[in-house]
């Protein structure tokens, strides 16, 4: 008997059996879905910057809306020119992503097959092994240490095969940090024929004596990708403007799969114009440390264990008898606090929560003490 098939049946069986990416819940979905107001909602879930952007990233962008009918520039000349002057690196090593999540996909296009594997970590980002997926490649997931990566469990794990490594460095969502030392030495432990994506994100929130010189780096190990993102410090998550640094030969093989308009014209210019910014950057980083002070000071006065957090976040385990994370989660979302359940992070007790602002992180305080009694 002929089986009658549809497209769906005869896509790639790696592709049928990815699960998608959760974000974190928009504020008006739970007003719909809970019939609450907007304006009382707190949404700590998704690591935003609660100061907003940056005010010369939005005249920038504002001032480039008269362009609108005309295509971004597929170069990006101006905010690579900005990025390499910035940062001492060639122009010729600087791809642009429509975010970091952009440029971490490019990678597994340009580099991950059928046939070759990815590393990552035990509770590291989840964009990881949906990359290494989405191209058909085998993930291999190494254990975690104290919720972090464990640099030797994966050196063991390289096999022939192996392509790719994914390193968060402050970890997402669990902040752990990996000191630049040990990095170097990974780094130079590793066959030069495997990329490693160096994931900084969460960057501009170190102290300046605990960031690595992943920049200087890139001149002494060749197969090294270190990407970054306007998504977090510089409050443009709404824009989609992240990027990677490379030495030239492996830009390139990125931008052969990028698309070619694939940061918009608006993001372009406020991402040059928020480089610029340095006191919004200055002031990011001190509510940030005030709000990480406030929040783990109030969970060790409740009792509650959290993990030192290196990132504008912080996970806090909230199980109690009988209630998981996912229950306290829910719990918040009925009062109108959003947070972040990581149990699809093997971490089914915690919650993550985004740094805000003073009163918001107060909130949620006042509410998470009412949900746990």
């Amino acid at each position: 008997m002929h089986t009658i098939m549809s497209p769906c049946d005869l896509a790639p069986a790696h592709i049928r059996a990815i699960a998608p990416y959760q974000p974190g819940k928009p504020i008006a979905e739970l007003a719909r879905e809970m019939n609450l107001d907007e304006a009382a909602i707190v949404k700590l879930a998704s690591n935003e910057n609660p100061l907003g952007p940056s005010p010369l990233a939005r005249a920038a962008a504002i001032a480039s809306l008269d362009e609108l009918a005309l295509y971004p520039d597929g170069n990006g000349f101006a905010l690579k020119s900005a990025l390499a002057a910035r940062l001492g690196v060639d122009m010729a090593g600087v791809v642009l992503g429509n975010g970091s999540n952009d440029v971490l996909e490019l990678v597994a296009r340009a580099l991950l097959a059928p046939g070759a594997s990815a590393i990552y970590s035990r509770h590291a980002f989840a964009v990881y092994p949906l990359a290494t997926q989405a191209a058909g490649a085998t993930g291999i997931e190494t254990p975690a240490r104290d919720f972090g990566h464990d640099l030797n469990a994966m050196l063991a794990a390289v096999r022939d095969d192996t392509r790719v490594i994914f390193i968060a460095n402050p970890n997402n969502p669990t902040g752990t940090l990996i000191a630049p030392g040990a990095l170097h030495d990974f780094l130079r432990a590793l066959p030069a024929r495997i990329a490693v994506v160096l994931d900084e994100a969460y960057g501009e929130y170190l102290e300046p004596s605990a960031r690595a010189p992943s920049v200087a780096w890139l001149t002494e190990f060749p197969n090294l990708i270190v990407t970054r993102t306007f998504s977090k410090a510089y409050g443009l998550a709404g824009l989609r403007v992240g990027y990677a640094l490379a030495r030239p030969e492996l830009a390139d093989l990125l931008n052969r799969v990028r698309q070619p308009f694939n940061v918009n014209g608006p993001a372009l210019a406020a991402a040059a114009a928020a480089l610029d910014d340095m006191d919004f950057l200055a002031e990011t980083k001190r509510v940030n440390d005030a709000g990480m002070a406030q929040l783990t000071r109030a969970f060790t006065d409740m009792g509650l264990t959290y993990l030192p957090s290196a990132g504008n976040f912080v996970c806090v385990r909230v199980d109690r008898a009988g209630v998981d994370g996912i229950g306290v989660f829910q719990a918040l979302l009925r009062r109108g606090v959003i947070v972040r359940p990581v149990a699809n992070y093997g971490m089914p007790e915690w919650l993550r929560v985004s740094i805000g602002l003073p009163a918001q992180n107060a909130r949620f305080l006042e509410t998470l003490a009412e949900v746990l009694g």
